[in-house]
């Protein structure tokens, strides 16, 4: 679990920007992806390649039958695919980081200042630092957020076209160094990793939906923020 503490620990920092739909998004992502990944999958999938067996001893053929079967191992593919759905959630964490940073140097101009006419007021903070969405930080929480959706869909559909969604307990396979004949290859404890392979693909699948919920609930909110501007300016005779 070690080698997950940075990225752990970068988005952690995410959770305190992110709406509650992010926040429960990012417990998915962190508990059972990452703390899954980095505590179990070395119990499950260890023997992936070691304990598969085959009705030949030619040097070079089980290897050879692994790499058909399986050209990227699963372990791999899911730390992959957990990298790169983080990836635009770290980018969203740069841009707030650095609105916030400037945003903090506007109050610092206004209580420095006493004329405060000609200064630039903070647009995406309030004054206890809480975001608020709308605008440019809008259009970037929401384009990472599709960004997740693409890498997300991607892998799960890559995963289908790789290897499907089980575990088959046989396996052939024919090519050098193998003899010409078809050789079968049996998978060690198949039955467990399928059920380790749907539950990654479950927890997937989940954290999609979570993401798809995340966009109409942030354009949701925006329509309803503009309706209530649009009220008090009629109201105020501003437009």
């Amino acid at each position: 679990m070690g080698e997950w503490g940075f990225l752990s620990n970068l988005l952690d920092k995410v959770q305190s920007h992110s709406t509650s739909i992010g926040k429960v998004w990012m417990t998915v992502l962190l508990i059972f992806r990452i703390m899954v990944l980095g505590a179990g999958v070395d119990k499950v999938w260890g023997d992936e390649q070691s304990g598969m067996v085959c009705n030949i001893n030619t040097p070079g053929c089980k290897n050879v039958c692994y790499d058909q079967a399986f050209p990227i191992s699963h372990t791999r593919f899911w730390v992959l695919q957990v990298l790169f759905v983080s990836l635009p959630t770290l980018v969203y964490l740069g841009y707030v980081l650095n609105v916030i940073h400037k945003e903090n140097k506007m109050r610092q101009k206004l209580q420095n200042h006493a004329e405060k006419q000609g200064l630039k007021l903070p647009k995406y903070t309030d004054d206890n630092g809480k975001l608020r969405y709308k605008g440019n930080l809008l259009c970037v929480y929401i384009m990472c957020i599709i960004m997740t959706i693409l890498f997300e869909a991607a892998f799960i559909v890559a995963q289908y076209y790789l290897y499907g969604f089980t575990m088959e307990a046989k396996i052939s396979c024919y090519g050098p160094p193998c003899p010409g004949h078809t050789v079968e290859c049996f998978m060690s404890r198949p039955t467990e990793k399928t059920i380790f392979i749907i539950f990654m693909l479950v927890v997937a699948c989940v954290s999609l939906a979570l993401n798809v919920g995340e966009i109409f609930y942030l354009i949701g909110r925006a329509t309803v923020s503009l309706e209530k501007s649009q009220k008090w300016s009629y109201k105020n005779g501003t437009l």
